[in-house]
């Protein structure tokens, strides 16, 4: 689409006036062709560019559609083919040096072509595309069409060659692969045959691959099945099986780069790992070659890594990295040396030799645009007149209209003057270092006053343009960042310079203008409009600001009525605008006032002209437009670049408009554009006005230029001359000569694109003071400071200066405060931790305080959401891990412990089955339920036939007890140690359960693996309701233990022991649900409380202490405590507690007693002995239960641990019976496994047998019409040679007239042919070229053919007639004579058309015999798996159950003495034991093969019995045979030796007597048409008769009615009897021709039957003999 609006949708002239190229100057993006010995050329946009290495003479082709894609080039026939790139491009093949189209090539490529390649001998070209066909394609590039094509899909190629010994071989090679393709032809059809190199791996070793589809070495498994190929363990069935390898047996291989071809038809691959392999163009053996290494090694900057290009030479080859020195390989036999060749400055990209050997072409990868090369050039002849490097990245240039000097601006910030007064030797004499920031802008007005420079940071510096005043930098104004253009205008009859800048605000989808004005008188009173940093006054500069609604491209300024014209950039418009006459301030708003379709899409760029009256636009899509300013209509256009190099960059047009220069964006191309018919009008504006101007500044240009001649160089660094591409010519290893094939950047004001690239740049630096200091830290005298820094650093100091003092109190003030600070800080150290003060408390700087705590939050926020992400994230992970393991289990997974012996007991963790699950199991069960029916309906059908029904009667009770046996449980048939578990042992019904030797098909195996899992499923349920009692008891426990823990501490608080009471508890591992939980006593950080809890904790702790209050308050509770405990009665476990108290007396002596005190001293001992004698038995009492509570805990415990340790063997038992179920499930699911495996692989064989029977027939059907071809061309060759011996022996009948003597010399002259004189090589092109002479590059058979035509010529003269003869004779005779010569090139070009459909032929007929191979060897494999398959199914792995732990001993004696024992190592049995074993492995092996020789043994004698049967009915089907029915006819056919020809004549007779029945049947068809077409008239006659009969018979019936009533009144009788009789008479006709009817309908019946017989008698009979 893009190409047709380029076409349909481009601008038309409006006037005569054109624009055509004149030349091109670009730089080769692809690599650079010879056309011939001395021409090279290169596409360069959308041009290809020739040129002269000698006389340096250029040609430019141009493309008519858009840029030039790949391109290749005909040494021989001279000719150049390049691809276009547009959608589904085309191929064009141009003749040099016409550079006249010879052809286009279509085809069905669809985006792009990727290589050509030319052959080098005939009229081939191989074309390769990439995505999305991958299709290399052979074309006759004379007849334009293509010869044969093939789709590699995925296979994407980065060099393509052709043999230049043999046009018939094509060598593809890319980073991972190589390959030759070989064309074969068979007169006019050609067709590819591809193969692929085998390369080595990175160390350049050899890797054994092994036959992926029919592998020989697998190893042999007599026991575990058959042992298959890994396509097939993969269940691969399709084509990928052939070529699957697992990832372990995939191994690095060596990388191509690059390859050339040799004399001998070999290939030099050179690789990345820096090897260099050989390749023998027939075998495509790869040998990798030795490197020999020197002495002396070369240096560590010069290592050899890799081949980047590579190029033929005698003796070896050159090649080049990526370190910029080419290098020689001498090789020899199977090593090569390496030797220095050539140094070049840059990595070498591409090298190639001329045709004669003589000249060698050296690419490298040179940027001219980083070294700052700046040249002049001739407009006339493209000439380079001289050059100069700045050696820094250059971004734009500008040209001073007012002298002979050009600026250049740099991406670090410099502005260059250049002097090129002197035109061959251009110097700097100024340099301007504005800003650290690039330079994007350079902009002179049109009188060449000032010179404006824009910067990437937003900044215009004003420089006064003149070189007399040094180029001084007037100041700077700001304007927005993104620059996209500065336009100027500056008439001759104002004294001012109007300036516009634009700039995008991407933000907002606008642009922004901004406006401001310089007199001419600025760079005399500059001082007055600038600041002290040199920022120019706003207000002075009358800067005004503009803004539009949307986005523009470009921009400028117009000479009259204060318009702007804009390029849109998202939509193709060209809008003008009017500037507002009135002052204004802020932003206005500008409104389109007037807008017209460009017509040219993409963003691009506006010019004006000189005078201003010319528009030019630039867009995209490349095309140039020069159009009316006042209506915006076209007069003049031309399309330099396309759309798929993003068009045209920059544009520059002289002062007098003759010439136009274009630069491209990507293509690296510049276009001088010339006019062509220029004139008129047009011209003389321009020309006018350039006088005008010329006029002018002609006073200043003589003083500019006479002070640029005498100003001095500026010292600038300046480098040396560099090439982008080396030629070298090459005599004796001598280098000759140098051309050049690169372009730099002209004098035109041509601006490189990477100033659009690199529009970022440096940032600004700010030079900053320390008011902290006494002076001003000043940067590095050293280092260059740019000018708007140094303007800033004179006016801080101006300004340090004007306020010194103020300066001076502010830093007093400054350190007292700091003083004051510092203490404050000394007394802060010396507070406690709690009262200290943060350093960051003592700043004073408020701003930097809030920075801080805002930063400090900023990190606590982000600490916070790190922390709630990760633990958002561990709560998720924790949620799967519970939702898996826990939720989703239908039993928990718990232990049991024992109470007293470390013994554990774990249940089974069980899922929930699935419904699925249960529906299988239903299913399964079903099945083996109604096949256990029918086995029992087949045993009682047995049973009832052999008369088992008296016994059925006798033990009828029996069976009604077995009965309810079975109801309770159903047990398999079979014993344990054949059902291979124990599952019986927990009461599993094993009854469904089917045999293990009875598991033969898939089917089966499934069902039973689907058993199993319920078997398992049951046993560990059953296990699980075990340990749920055991869990249950235990609680049980757990709870009496506590119960009596309960009195025991209260015994134990009684009697004031130290005993510690045993309180059981369950752990954590009994209680997995506990670990869900987090208790608080768990968490180790302080618990945050929030400050709601703590205000309802503290209201809690207040109304506790409030009720407390309220019960000291009672006294009676008080009392009540301190009398008597708080208990009002005593209970008997208080005895131990209890005291009598003493009476008072009892303090003073005995001796002052009273006798009263005595008596109740006597009953206090009396009260206190009995008290001790009731704690005596109550203690007793106490300790006896506390024994016997203890002794019951104990035995309780106890007998659950037992009960425990048996459950634990049963939990032994059960997960033993799980392993064997799931060993009998392992082994079922590695057969079906296997099965599968087999399956996969029997799927491949006969998918792979498909796709070989399929090649077999087109291999067929080449060869059946590879043959039909091979002979008809014989058959043409043998009439050639037919007429050429005619002609040969009717010579002399044709000369019969004349003498004899005359005729025999006709007949030597006749015989006589013409000698074709070679042309000699010379000597010096012999040995340099290694490829001598190509084959049919001196003349093709056609230009051989016409050169002898031409030799002809000069034996038919005159000169040559013999004395004597007639002229018409000898007329006659050089008549035949040239048709005798033409007919044997026929017969010579037909010979050599017929060996060549006779080479196809053969090696159609060897394909087709190896395919052939292939399905026969397919056919043995296939028969050998199914043998496989066969013994597979039958050799069943069961599994037995063996008493363990048992040792047999034939003599069962135990030896007691081992006096004469020796003591050897472990190893020596382990070994023995090991050789055993090895020894055991072989015995059954051996014994299996004898059980397999066995089976074959009586399978044989089957075979053999039933090779008698088959004799027996063999003989009786001999005798049946003898006495089999002879008839006539069979007897007809054994005797008639040519039985097929009497039937073929009978067929005939039987067809022809067929044809004459046809033939009779037809034309009685006919007839019967007629007469039915007959009675149809007559039909048609009888319904007319019968309606004028029903007519009268109405009458009739009138006058009967009439006669009737007559004869009623004349008598009555004789009527009577005369109806009746002629009824009666009527009555027997119509019975008689009833009879009649029938008659003649039978014998119709029988007329059919024996027509349609004799019509099947006609047809042959074909009946089966």
């Amino acid at each position: 689409m893009a190409q047709g609006r380029e076409r349909d949708e481009g601008p038309h002239s409006a006037g005569g006036a054109s624009l055509s190229v004149r030349w091109v100057q670009g730089f080769p993006k692809q690599n650079v062709h010879f056309v011939n010995d001395n021409t090279i050329c290169y596409p360069c946009g959308n041009y290809v560019i020739f040129i002269n290495i000698e006389t340096k003479k250029k040609t430019v082709l141009q493309c008519s559609n858009g840029i030039v894609g790949v391109m290749a080039t005909n040494i021989p026939c001279e000719v150049v083919a390049f691809s276009d790139r547009k959608l589904k491009p085309l191929i064009y093949v141009y003749s040099f040096p016409g550079l006249t189209r010879r052809t286009k090539l279509k085809g069905n490529i669809l985006l792009d072509y990727t290589l050509l390649s030319f052959s080098y001998c005939g009229t081939y070209l191989a074309s390769y595309s990439s995505l999305p066909e991958f299709e290399l394609a052979l074309w006759n590039w004379e007849s334009s069409i293509i010869l044969c094509k093939k789709s590699q899909p995925g296979m994407d190629v980065n060099q393509m060659s052709f043999n230049p010994m043999n046009w018939r071989q094509l060598c593809l090679s890319s980073p991972s692969t190589v390959s030759v393709w070989t064309i074969e032809r068979s007169n006019q059809e050609h067709c590819f045959r591809a193969r692929s190199v085998k390369l080595p791996l990175e160390d350049g070793s050899f890797f054994n691959e092994t036959d992926v589809v029919f592998p020989q070495s697998l190893p042999k498994d007599l026991i575990y099945g058959p042992v298959l190929p890994l396509s097939a363990i993969a269940g691969l069935v399709g084509k990928e099986a052939e070529t699957f390898r697992p990832k372990d047996d995939l191994y690095p291989l060596l990388h191509p780069t690059m390859h050339c071809w040799t004399p001998t038809s070999d290939l030099y691959i050179g690789c990345e790992e820096g090897h260099l392999l050989m390749i023998n163009g027939d075998t495509l053996q790869v040998t990798v070659l030795n490197k020999i290494e020197e002495e002396s090694p070369l240096e560590d900057r010069r290592n050899f890594i890799s081949p980047v290009t590579l190029v033929y030479q005698k003796e070896g080859v050159l090649a080049s990295g990526i370190d910029g020195f080419v290098y020689s390989f001498i090789i020899k036999d199977r090593s090569y040396m390496i030797e220095d060749f050539l140094e070049i400055e840059r990595p070498v990209e591409h090298m190639t030799f001329s045709p004669n050997y003589t000249v060698l072409l050296i690419q490298t990868d040179k940027t001219l645009t980083y070294s700052g090369e700046i040249c002049v050039w001739w407009l006339e002849d493209c000439a380079c007149v001289s050059k100069i490097y700045l050696n820094t990245l250059a971004t734009v240039l500008a040209c001073c209209p007012s002298s002979l000097s050009a600026a250049v601006g740099t991406e670090d910030g410099s502005v260059y003057f250049i002097s090129v007064y002197d035109k061959e030797s251009p110097q700097v004499v100024h340099k301007a270092f504005l800003s650290e920031s690039s330079v994007q802008h350079v902009v002179y007005d049109q009188q060449g006053i000032f010179l404006l420079v824009g910067t990437a940071e937003g900044k215009v510096f004003i420089i006064n343009a003149n070189s007399s005043s040094s180029f001084q930098i007037i100041g700077f104004t700001e304007v927005a960042k993104d620059i996209l253009q500065i336009s100027t205008v500056s008439l001759l009859e104002t004294d001012i310079v109007e300036v516009m800048v634009l700039s995008s605000l991407p933000e907002a989808g606008r642009s922004r203008l901004e406006m401001f004005t310089l007199p001419t008188l600025l760079p005399q009173v500059s001082t007055t409009f600038a600041d002290e940093r040199g920022r120019l006054k706003d207000e002075i500069i009358h800067k005004y600001l503009y803004e539009l609604e949307h986005a523009l491209s470009s921009a400028v300024l117009g000479f009259q009525s204060n318009q702007i014209y804009g390029f849109c950039s998202q939509v193709p418009y060209i809008c003008s605008y009017l500037l507002p006459e009135e002052e204004h301030t802020g932003i206005y708003i500008l409104k389109p006032y007037k807008k017209v379709q460009s017509r040219q899409y993409g963003p691009g760029l506006l010019y004006l002209s000189s005078h201003g009256l010319w528009l030019i636009t630039i867009a995209k899509c490349g095309i140039l437009c020069i159009r009316d300013v006042y209506t915006l209509e076209t007069f003049a256009w031309c399309r330099s670049h396309s759309h798929q190099g993003h068009g045209i960059q920059s544009m520059r047009i002289s002062m007098d408009g003759q010439n136009i220069l274009v630069n491209g964006r990507d293509d690296g191309t510049l276009v001088y554009l010339k006019w062509k018919r220029f004139g008129g009008h047009l011209a003389s504006e321009i020309l006018d006005y350039y006088q005008k101007l010329l006029i002018s500044l002609s006073s200043a240009m003589d003083k500019e230029n006479h002070y640029l001649s005498t100003t001095p160089k500026v010292s600038v660094d300046l480098g040396s001359d560099s090439e982008h591409t080396v030629i070298r010519r090459i005599r004796s290893r001598d280098i000759a000569q140098e051309a050049k094939a690169e372009v730099q950047v002209a004098m035109m004001e041509v601006e490189e694109s990477c100033a659009k690239e690199r529009s970022g740049g440096f940032q600004k630096q700010k030079a900053s003071t320390d008011l902290s200091q006494d002076e001003l830290v000043l940067t590095d005298v050293k280092k260059e400071i740019p000018w708007i820094q140094q303007k800033s650093q004179e006016a801080i100091k101006k300004e340090v200066n004007l306020f010194s003092k103020k300066r001076k109190e502010i830093k007093q003030g400054i350190k007292s405060l700091s003083k004051t600070i510092l203490n404050m800080m000394e007394e802060n150290d010396k507070l406690e931790n709690i009262a200290k003060l943060d350093q960051q408390e003592f700043g004073l700087d408020l701003e930097e305080l809030e920075r801080l705590h805002d930063e400090s939050q900023e990190e606590v926020a982000k600490m916070i959401k790190d922390v709630e992400m990760h633990n958002l994230a561990k709560s998720y992970l924790a949620e799967l891990i519970k939702e898996e393991c826990w939720n989703s289990m239908a039993v928990k997974g718990r232990a049991l412990k024992c109470f007293h012996i470390p013994c554990v007991v774990e249940n089974f963790p069980m899922k929930a089955r699935t419904v699925e699950e249960l529906k299988e199991l239903e299913r399964v069960l079903q099945q083996k339920k109604i096949e256990a029916e029918c086995l029992k309906l087949r045993k009682e059908i047995v049973e009832a036939q052999s008369g088992v029904k008296l016994i059925k009667q006798r033990h009828e009770e029996d069976d009604e007890e077995e009965e309810e046996e079975d109801k309770t449980v159903k047990y398999s048939n079979l014993p344990n140690y054949l059902l291979g578990s124990l599952s019986t042992d927990f009461g599993v019904d094993t009854s469904l359960l089917s045999s293990q030797l009875e598991l033969h098909s898939r089917e089966e195996k499934i069902n039973q693996i689907i058993l199993l899992k319920d078997i398992i499923y049951k046993v560990k349920t059953v296990f699980n309701n075990e340990f749920d009692a055991a869990y249950k008891q235990k609680e049980f426990e757990i709870a009496r233990v506590k119960e009596r823990n309960v009195r025991i501490r209260e015994i134990i608080l009684d009697l004031e022991l130290e005993e510690a009471v045993w309180q059981p508890e369950f752990e954590d591992c009994e209680k997995p649900e506990r670990t869900l939980v987090v208790q608080d006593e768990e968490i180790t950080a302080h618990k945050h409380i929030k400050p709601w809890h703590k205000a309802k904790e503290l209201i809690v702790n207040h109304e506790k202490e409030h009720w407390l209050l309220i019960q000291d308050a009672s006294t009676r509770l008080r009392a009540l405590m301190d009398m008597m405990g708080g208990v009002l009665e005593v209970k008997k476990e208080d005895i131990l507690r209890m005291v009598i108290p003493q009476p008072a007396f009892m303090a003073k002596p005995d001796a002052v007693w009273t006798e009263e005190e005595r008596k109740q001293f006597k009953d206090y001992e009396k009260k206190v002995k009995e008290l001790n004698e009731e704690r005596d038995k109550y203690r007793k009492s106490l300790e006896a239960e506390l024994k016997k509570l203890q002794n019951s805990i104990q035995e309780s415990t106890q007998a659950f641990d037992e009960h425990l340790k048996r459950l634990f063997e049963r939990r032994v038992k059960a997960e033993m019976v799980t392993n064997q179920e799931e060993l009998k499930i392992s082994n079922l699911a590695f057969s079906l496994l296997l099965d599968e495996e087999l399956s996969s692989r029997e799927k491949f064989l006969n998918n792979y047998l498909t796709r070989k029977q399929h090649e077999k027939s087109q291999t067929s059907e080449a060869v059946r019409k590879s043959r039909e071809d091979l002979d008809v061309c014989k058959e043409h060759y043998d009439n050639l040679l037919a007429e050429d011996k005619v002609m040969d022996r009717s010579f002399k009948k044709e000369f019969s007239e004349i003498p004899g003597h005359q005729v025999d010399i006709l007949y030597k002259l006749f015989k006589r042919r013409p000698r074709i004189s070679k042309q000699k090589t010379h000597s010096e092109t012999t040995s340099v070229v290694p490829f001598g002479e190509l084959p049919g590059s001196g003349k093709l058979n056609k230009d051989a053919f016409a050169q002898l035509m031409k030799a002809m010529d000069e034996l038919d003269n005159i000169s040559n007639m013999p004395e004597g003869l007639d002229p018409l004779v000898w007329n006659h005779f050089c008549m035949t004579r040239r048709a005798k010569v033409e007919n044997e090139q026929k017969v010579k070009q037909k010979a050599a058309d017929l060996l060549e459909m006779a080479t196809f032929l053969q090696k159609r007929v060897e394909e087709e015999e190896k395919v052939q191979q292939e399905i026969e060897r397919v056919f043995h494999e296939l028969i050998l798996l199914q043998e496989e398959k066969v013994r597979f199914q039958l050799n069943l792995t069961i599994q037995i159950l063996l008493k363990q732990g048992q040792v047999e001993l034939e003599n069962f004696q135990l030896v007691l003495e081992y006096s004469d024992a020796i003591l050897i190592n472990k190893n020596i049995i382990e070994d023995l034991n090991s050789v055993i074993r090895t020894q055991g492995q072989k015995k059954v092996a051996s014994m299996m093969e004898s059980k397999d020789v066995h089976k074959r043994i009586l399978q044989i004698e089957w075979e053999h019995k039933k090779m008698e049967m088959e004799r027996e009915d063999l003989n009786q089907k001999a005798w049946d045979i003898q006495m089999l029915f002879f008839s006539r006819d069979r007897q007809k056919y054994l005797n008639e030796p040519n039985y097929e020809a009497l039937i073929s004549i009978q067929i005939g007779i039987m067809e022809q007597t067929i044809a004459v029945l046809d033939k009779m049947h037809k034309k009685n068809v006919e007839n019967c048409k007629k007469l039915l077409k007959k009675l149809g008239k007559f039909s048609n006659q009888k319904d007319i008769a019968n309606y004028a009969l029903s007519c009268n018979l109405r009458e009739e019936l009138v006058a009967v009615s009439e006669r009737k009533d007559i004869c009623n009144a004349m008598g009555s009788k004789l009527t009577c009897e005369k109806i009746v009789k002629e009824r009666y008479e009527n009555m027997m006709q119509q019975q008689k021709l009833t009879n009649i009817s029938k008659q003649q309908a039978e014998q119709i019946s029988i007329l059919q039957t024996e027509v349609e017989r004799l019509r099947m008698k006609t047809f042959p009979a074909l009946v089966q003999m």
